[in-house]
Order: structure tokens, then sequence, then C-alpha cells
């Protein structure tokens, strides 16, 4: 029972070590937020904040949530990306480099609760938008979840491939501001040609694939790479794959708004 009581001491030093300074500093970057809808609310608008037990209740949800978010990144997230990308590159096999970074960008695209909800919300507007060529609530639904299903799909390819390409540079050295000046051009191209209607849905998957389950991961796959390998620096080289999970998404899917309008 006393040995139990010590690792329970234990474990609470060590959370209290690890859980700490997120904790704090969560808090420190939500002070700003908090003040600013507090003045705007009660000087500004001059009304009360309605249901203030709730939102008190719902902003340390919020500060506990991030700092275990945050804790949970530097214990478990960082160090399993980075021990993935050393144990590939030891193996040498650029093949199985290549399939676990497309793999891994793929999977945590699909995941990705920022896309889901956007995937949804693409799917019910597309359906709206046929609904005299499809008079069937069935059907009407059924395209709904196919297009939804479609947009993720395309979406986590294309961030599967953007870190295939980021791999590559990290392995070959490949300048990223040419590849970066590239894929933006072929934005700019694909624009004017696609539907009006999938132009922001397109620019917003790029934005909703660099969310917290992608990031996290990413990076981590991007920093272990060049580290290993000799004559990168990780700093220069490490960091960038992020771009390209930004901006692939934007050509995949004004692709598929020309090929599936």
């Amino acid at each position: 029972m006393f040995e139990k009581l010590i690792d329970a001491k234990s474990w609470g030093r060590i959370l209290s070590r690890e859980l700490g300074p997120p904790l704090l500093g969560s808090v420190r970057d939500l002070l700003p937020i908090i003040a600013t809808v507090v003045v705007f609310q009660l000087f500004v608008f001059q009304q009360p904040l309605a249901n203030l037990g709730t939102l008190l209740l719902g902003l340390v949800f919020v500060v506990l949530g991030l700092s275990f978010f945050l804790v949970g990144l530097e214990m478990g997230l960082f160090p399993l990306g980075e021990q993935l990308a050393r144990d590939l590159a030891k193996k040498g096999s650029v093949p199985w480099l290549l399939t676990f970074a497309f793999a891994l960008g793929f999977g945590t695209t699909f995941a990705e609760p920022a896309l889901i909800a956007i995937g949804d919300k693409a799917g019910e507007l597309a359906s709206l938008a046929r609904a005299d060529r499809l008079p069937n609530s069935t059907d009407l639904l059924d395209y709904q979840r196919t297009y939804s299903l479609v947009l993720r799909s395309v979406v986590a390819v294309s961030v599967g491939v953007s870190l295939v390409f980021g791999v590559l540079r990290i392995i070959r050295g490949w300048p990223i501001q040419y590849l970066i000046v590239c894929g933006y051009g072929m934005v700019m191209v694909l624009t004017p040609l696609a539907p009006h209607g999938i132009v922001g849905i397109a620019y917003d998957s790029g934005g909703v694939t660099t969310s917290t389950i992608t990031v996290p991961l990413t990076a981590a796959l991007g920093v272990g790479l060049a580290n290993c390998i000799k004559g990168r620096n990780p700093l220069f080289d490490g960091f960038g794959l992020i771009a390209f999970a930004s901006l692939l998404p934007i050509v995949f899917v004004l692709l598929m708004g020309i090929l599936w309008p």
C-alpha cells in the first residue's frame, strides 16, 4: 500500500512538472482573446455576457485541453515521428521511406477532424446545388455522402503525395522555394479553369490539412529525417513539409472540380 502511495506521488510530481509550464502557457496565450471578447462585449456592444458560468467552465476545459494536447505532442507524437524517420533512414530504403511518407500523409489527413467537417459541409451544399437534377431525397443523400468521401480522399491523397515530394526534397537537397513557386503557378493556372463553386473549397482544403493531427507528425518526420541524413540541417531542411501539405490539396481539389464538376 505504501509503495503504491509512493508511486502515486511520483506520478503526481511528474504530471505537475510536465503539465505546469503548458498550463501556464495556455492561460497566457488565451488571455488576449478573453480580454478582447470581454472589452467588446461590455464596452462596445454594452451587453452582459450570457451564461457566464458555462462560459467560464468552457474556458477551463479549453485551457486543460490545450495543455494536455501540448504535453501529448512533446511526450508522444513528436518522439514517435522522429523515431520512425530515424529507423527508416537507417534502413536505407528510399522506397519504404516514400511509402511511409505517403501512408502517414494519407492516414493523418483522412482522419483530420477539420477536413471531415469541411467535407460534410461541402457535400451538403453540393447536393443542394444539384437538387433540381436529383429530386429524390435518397439520391441527394447518396450524392452528399459520395461528394464528401471523394473530397476527403482527394485531399488525403494530395497530402500523401506532398509528403513524398517533401521527403525527396530533403533527400536530394532540392531548393524549396522553386518547388513552392511552381506549385502556386499551377494553382494560378488551374483556378480560372475550375468551376466557380469548387475554388473556395479548394483553397480552404489547403488550410484544413495543416491541423491538429497532421502538423505534429509531419514536422517530426521532416526534422527526424534531416537529422539522420549527412549534410542536412534540421533547421534548414527539416521544415517545409507542411508547406507542401497545404499547397498540393489546392491543386488536387481544383483538378477534381475540373474532372468531376
